[in-house]
């Protein structure tokens, strides 16, 4: 049987197969763990997890400056053209030594206060110290990753997604088994160490081929243009984890840590399976959309995605809620409370993912106001709507409050891409332009 012309040379479903494949792996993987963590630490102990790693995405962003998606893009644009990336490696290893050393001492130093704003307790002050001191590696490993999706290298991307999975796992399950909680924040904490080390070991040629160390100078002819990158990761992923973490610890106070801990068991589920479209979006979308200059091409390209994407996102999340019983029975035990919060949760993360798509274009294009603005929105949306649904709906309020915050993030942002594009048009304005 010939294998129909679209599918042979739809780029974005071969890297969708690949990544499915890795995905699937991560997933089965991952339901085991959750339920080792959730059967071992119980829901209490599930929320510490997941302050920490909201801690951790926190400091994916601030150790590197945010310059993650700055180094997509123009690694995306100049892999031809040696000396303007050196101009680039080299701003971007001057924010990172920055955003690493800034790091490092406001946490190894405020460790006890940390702990408490984390954890609920001073006691885990020493894991503070340990992610202070992994600091540099969490920064390394966001830039090296930012190179390897600039060059659209989904094969590499997906070796080293699931070498490090595959390895973080066995290190989080060793741990967990011998010291429970503590355990578990240890793995998570020391993590990127594992994660630097297998990129080095499967993508150290390629690295060398683009970066030429002795060339990389302290100077910052990319400043400004990384900068624009600077504010839009401290928005998108800072102030992100910080609502979470007000949320997380507002269910704490109301409510308790065990309904804190349903909340974070669904969030993890969802980006369990988000992750699929994360990959998508950094080794396709971006580099695609920073291409693009015309509206129909545009139009054309996002309904290639959605035809792509969509229909393979519904039949996953069709099969979540109906197995959704059987989820919660094997995988997080004794979280029943959870039941009610699934059909929310995949709602919303079905229009999420709609808006994301269109959203990019405000990365792709580095359209900054446009970002930061319903970025802001969204979030102010899902912070208000999550304190005032939570009093009648409890922990189910937060997750409808994620769905309407979607809905209605959705329209805005649909709206301020087609504004660009007519605007674009009618005066001729320079796609590369910050709106």
């Amino acid at each position: 049987m010939k294998i129909p012309h679209f599918i042979r040379t739809n780029l974005l479903l071969k890297m969708t197969s690949l990544n499915a494949v890795v995905i699937m792996v991560r997933l089965f993987v991952g339901f085991f763990i959750q339920r080792e963590l959730t059967d071992l630490v119980g829901k209490d102990g599930y929320a510490k997890v997941g302050s920490l790693r909201n801690l951790m995405n926190i400091l994916m962003s601030i150790t590197s400056l945010g310059v993650f998606n700055g180094v997509l893009k123009y690694v995306a644009e100049y892999k031809e053209n040696q000396p303007e990336l050196q101009k680039v490696f080299s701003t971007t290893f001057v924010f990172t030594i920055i955003g690493s050393l800034l790091t490092f001492f406001v946490l190894f130093f405020g460790a006890d206060f940390f702990s408490t704003y984390f954890f609920y307790t001073p006691e885990y002050a020493y894991i503070i110290k340990v992610v202070a001191v992994v600091v540099p590696f969490i920064s390394i490993q966001r830039v090296f990753n930012g190179i390897v999706n600039g060059l659209s290298a989904y094969k590499q991307f997906a070796k080293i997604e699931l070498v490090a999975y595959i390895l973080g796992a066995a290190l989080t399950l060793v741990l967990l088994y011998q010291h429970n909680i503590d355990g578990a924040l240890l793995a998570i904490a020391i993590l990127p160490i594992l994660q630097v080390l297998v990129l080095l070991f499967i993508f150290v040629k390629v690295l060398r081929e683009y970066i030429i160390f002795s060339e990389i100078s302290f100077k910052i002819p990319y400043g400004k243009q990384l900068l624009a990158f600077t504010l839009m990761s401290f928005t998108s992923t800072v102030l992100v984890n910080f609502i979470e973490l007000d949320l997380r610890n507002m269910l704490v106070d109301k409510m308790g840590e065990d309904d804190a801990g349903i909340w974070t068991a669904m969030t993890t589920l969802s980006q369990n399976y988000m992750v699929f479209s994360g990959a998508i979006f950094t080794l396709y979308v971006i580099p695609k959309f920073a291409g693009i200059s015309q509206k129909s091409d545009f139009l054309s390209e996002v309904g290639t995605i959605y035809k792509t994407l969509l229909p393979l996102f519904a039949v996953g999340m069709l099969l979540i809620y109906f197995l959704r019983y059987q989820f919660i029975e094997y995988v997080f035990i004794d979280f029943d409370e959870m039941a009610p919060l699934f059909k929310w949760q995949l709602i919303g993360d079905f229009v999420r993912l709609m808006s994301l798509v269109l959203a990019h274009q405000f990365v792709a294009k580095r359209m900054v106001r446009n970002f930061i603005f319903t970025e802001l929105l969204s979030l102010a949306l899902f912070f208000g709507l999550s304190h005032l649904f939570v009093d009648s709906m409890g922990v189910e309020g937060v997750v409808l409050a994620h769905l309407v915050r979607y809905v209605i993030y959705f329209a805005v942002v649909a709206f301020l891409v087609w504004r660009y594009f007519n605007k674009q048009r009618k005066q001729q304005i320079p796609s590369e332009e910050i709106e």
